[in-house]
């Protein structure tokens, strides 16, 4: 992380706020900064950026391929959503926050400071073995968690493996970064049952675009985001280009670029893709730019990766495809688990039309994963090919 030029006030640490794991790398840095009144590029390897005129935040993307891209933003753009977040589920300092990812990414920095906003307590738990961070939380009397699905997967083996079976202080679970399937979920209702798990669709350019709800129908990331405006570049019901108006919205890309993402007015789109129903509900495909043609059917690899995860004995599944000459492409399977091939085939002919079931599964001890706790898509795509 580098600090650079005058934040004025624009984030300050509450002086409720207590660091329970202040040796947490960068974390020290980033409440100098805070404190002082210094810019913000928060970054695993960070490299030297223009930071004059008004005060901004800088912070990397967390997509599953190419290199990250740096993002600017007016601070306001996140304080507005620490007040509602607040104000929907009732936190504040009383509240003590935990995430697990690194701080150069979006997710765990944006958690971190909504719980500095809001005067909480915050547990920078990166870098631990799931064992060990799910007794932080057991033993810490952490309430809040801010999470990937590979975090939360990665969660409850730490639990199971240390045998915590409660965890009494926990009442709120945000889940992003991902998608996360009904199986996962259950799993998830059942070993923390005092927290209320809300699933939330949104990106580092973003911020939150939906979140669910009680009623929130299975397959679906619900409905907008309070403040948010929602269209889809297609007719009613069907899949198209997702577009957001929001306060929340990205000032634009200190460095870097991406094809996929584009303004039109007060829209924005980053290029995903989906469908809304009749209630406003909210149902992903997956990015344009993942999308490839099998046999001259669109297939998205985010729909078969949903399928595979919800086959018992998978702890995790990323899907890349290959070039084909006669069919377009064919499309691999790296799964992570004793689910034998037979179950994951039956499975996915059973869900999945023909051609978007995968050529071959081929089992991983470990997916390679990003610092932000994604699979590394761009190292699963090379040993495809080789």
């Amino acid at each position: 992380m580098c600090q650079n030029g005058a934040m004025q006030e624009s984030f300050v640490i509450s002086p409720q706020s207590a660091l329970l794991t202040p040796e947490a790398r960068g974390l020290a840095a980033l409440v100098q900064a805070l404190r002082h009144g210094g810019a913000l590029h928060l970054s695993q390897a960070a490299g030297p950026l223009a930071m004059d005129g008004p005060p901004m935040l800088f912070c990397e993307t967390s997509g599953s391929s190419g290199a990250p891209k740096v993002i600017r933003r007016r601070p306001e753009s996140w304080q507005r959503s620490f007040e509602v977040t607040a104000g929907l589920f009732g936190l504040g300092p009383a509240a003590r926050y935990a995430c697990f990812g690194d701080l150069g990414h979006s997710l765990t920095l944006y958690a971190l400071l909504e719980a500095f906003h809001l005067g909480a307590d915050v547990a920078a738990l990166a870098g631990m073995r799931p064992r060990a961070q799910a007794q932080y939380l057991a033993t810490g009397r952490i309430s809040v968690i801010y999470a990937t699905p590979t975090q939360l997967r990665l969660l409850l083996r730490g639990a199971a493996t240390a045998g915590i079976a409660e965890f009494p202080a926990l009442r709120h679970i945000f889940c992003g970064g991902g998608a996360l399937d009904s199986a996962l979920q259950g799993q998830l209702r059942a070993r923390f049952e005092t927290a209320d798990l809300r699933v939330f669709f949104g990106a580092s350019e973003t911020s939150f675009i939906t979140m669910s709800e009680a009623g929130t129908p299975a397959g679906s990331v619900g409905r907008a985001y309070p403040g948010v405006d929602l269209r889809i570049d297609a007719p009613a019901g069907e899949t198209g280009e997702i577009w957001v108006a929001s306060p929340y919205l990205f000032d634009g890309y200190a460095s870097g670029a991406a094809a996929d993402t584009r303004r039109a007015g007060r829209w924005l789109s980053i290029g995903e893709m989906g469908y809304l129903d009749a209630a406003g509900h909210l149902f992903l495909r997956g990015r344009k730019s993942r999308m490839v043609t099998v046999a001259d059917h669109n297939v998205f690899p985010e729909e078969i990766e949903a399928v595979v995860a919800q086959v018992p004995g998978v702890a995790a599944c990323a899907v890349v495809p290959r070039l084909d000459a006669a069919r377009g492409h064919r499309m691999i399977a790296f799964v992570q688990g004793t689910a034998p091939e037979t179950a994951l085939r039956a499975a996915c002919r059973a869900a999945l039309p023909p051609h978007a079931v995968p050529q071959r599964f081929i089992r991983i001890d470990a997916l390679p994963l990003l610092p932000a706790g994604k699979p590394d898509l761009a190292a699963l795509a090379r040993r495809a090919e080789a």
